[in-house]
């Protein structure tokens, strides 16, 4: 049996979130990415009756991207809050490593 994959240590740190595993690595998460990603309805959209993803057309503004303070929610998940007011979305643990691997692959190479 595997264990279960969790953040040991969360720290907001200028524009990144860092995140240490369970498994002993290290995450690094830009904040703009982080809230563009947002599971919750109001940002990624829900299903209609028929199953067609509905998705709402979202405006960010600056304090879009500012973090103000998260919670770890049932053991499974993170939830932000940002500076203009949302907060709705949970983050699950494996979609946050997952972000934040997709982010590192995007980094230009110094």
């Amino acid at each position: 049996m595997s264990a279960r994959l969790e953040p040991t240590n969360i720290q907001a740190i200028g524009p990144e979130l860092a995140i240490a595993w369970s498994d002993g690595e290290e995450s690094y998460l830009p904040l703009e990415t982080l809230r563009r990603a947002c599971p919750c309805a109001a940002c990624g959209g829900e299903p209609d009756v028929l199953g067609r993803v509905l998705r709402p057309e979202v405006t960010y503004i600056p304090a879009s991207f500012e973090l103000r303070s998260f919670a770890v929610v049932g053991g499974y998940a993170l939830q932000p809050a940002w500076a203009d007011g949302h907060g709705t979305g949970l983050y699950t643990f494996p979609y946050l490593r997952r972000l934040a691997s997709e982010a590192a692959t995007d980094q230009p190479s110094p």
